[in-house]
């Protein structure tokens, strides 16, 4: 949800101080109107005093970002790629996410919910728009409170079934529920395409759940390009040797090996129009070339995101995880709906977790008072 957080205010560290560039130069510019103004005789007050005050304004706003930029650090990310993710100079905890409703600058919240009673028994919220990393922070406050309130030394080494939506799944929160010996159902963004009951989704749906590439160009595919693990070389079907930009690992552990085109290899390259997506993009200096990428299958570590699949896709796991809608999207409908809570007001995390868990004690105590004390 949207925070009280201006999402103007947000960028990386170089965006930022390109702002502050930019600030300068209208500085500058309202500078030199003002002493104009001066030099004639019959000048206007009112213009003098518009262009005072614009530059008042741009100065707050200059060294608001100044001061920033020298008292903060950059913000890293936690995906695939551990890379600078934008920071926000109105409230750095919060985080710039993409949504169904448009980009806004917000928190996440979290909430773990029991199955019988709707009972929420964690709630956390996290200024980041990526939620995987969360899970295990929510799994041991769960475990930790309910060994704290005396009702179980571990409540996870029992009969309890946890799932998670498909914005949990990482090879490493598989691999800490295997460890664990957690009974977890957490299902991979492509666990309806092997479901034969989802085979004729596409048709059934229309054009909203098509095929988004359908529409694109086809271009040279992966395949095409001459790849040597051992040497760790490409051709490309040009014939020219691409570079390589190391690799990354992916989320089942295996290892991806980057490749990526000289900009001018592919800017005078006569087969630009068929390899790449958008050929412009090769045209200026600040483009990129084609690039292409290939899994490295030799010496992969064991892959735990091949054993929650197996989990997912069987019987008992589909029959288990299709209780997860009707269990705690009832909840969020009921603080987002009936409690009216749209957004979050207040600025830092401490503050933003207080007024969430808040409103999930609200919705508990509602329980409560409806159905009676259980037990």
């Amino acid at each position: 949800m949207s925070s009280n957080a201006a999402k103007e205010w947000s960028g990386t560290f170089k965006e930022l101080a390109a702002k502050r560039d930019k600030l300068k130069r209208q500085i500058r510019y309202h500078l030199e109107q003002h002493k104009k103004l001066d030099e004639q005789a019959s000048a206007d007050e009112v213009r003098k005093a518009r262009h005072q005050q614009s530059i008042d304004t741009l100065n707050k706003a200059h060294d608001k970002i100044t001061d920033f930029l020298k008292t903060a650090s950059p913000r890293m990310g936690r995906g695939k790629k551990r890379t600078e993710v934008k920071s926000n100079i109105t409230d750095n905890e919060s985080a710039k996410m993409t949504t169904s409703k448009g980009t806004i600058q917000g928190y996440n919240g979290v909430a773990a919910v029991d199955k019988k009673h709707q009972i929420i028994v964690d709630a956390q919220a996290f200024g980041e728009g990526q939620e995987h990393h969360t899970l295990v922070p929510v799994l041991e406050k769960i475990k930790q409170r309910y060994k704290s309130m005396g009702i179980s030394d571990n409540i996870f080494a029992g009969n309890t079934i946890v799932t998670a939506d498909t914005g949990f799944a990482n090879e490493a929160n598989n691999h800490y529920l295997y460890q664990q010996q957690i009974n977890g159902y957490v299902p991979d963004n492509q666990f309806r395409k092997r479901d034969p009951k989802f085979s004729e989704q596409k048709q059934k749906y229309g054009k909203r759940h098509q095929d988004k590439a359908k529409g694109q160009k086809p271009i040279f595919p992966s395949s095409v390009f001459e790849f040597d693990p051992i040497a760790m070389t490409c051709i490309c079907p040009a014939g020219k040797s691409l570079p390589c930009r190391g690799t990354r690992p992916e989320p089942d552990g295996q290892q991806r090996a980057l490749f990526g085109g000289r900009l001018l290899q592919c800017r005078h390259c006569d087969l630009k129009e068929q390899c790449m997506l958008t050929p412009e993009s090769a045209n200026h200096r600040n483009g990129n070339g084609r690039q292409v990428s290939f899994l490295l299958k030799a010496n992969a570590p064991p892959n735990y995101t091949d054993w929650m699949k197996q989990r997912v896709d069987s019987e008992a796991g589909k029959q288990i995880y299709s209780h997860r809608m009707s269990v705690v999207e009832p909840v969020f409908g009921n603080i987002g709906t009936n409690k009216r809570l749209n957004r979050f007001s207040l600025r830092g995390k401490t503050k933003v977790q207080g007024q969430w868990q808040l409103y999930c004690l609200v919705h508990n105590l509602e329980k409560v008072s409806r159905y009676g004390k259980l037990g």
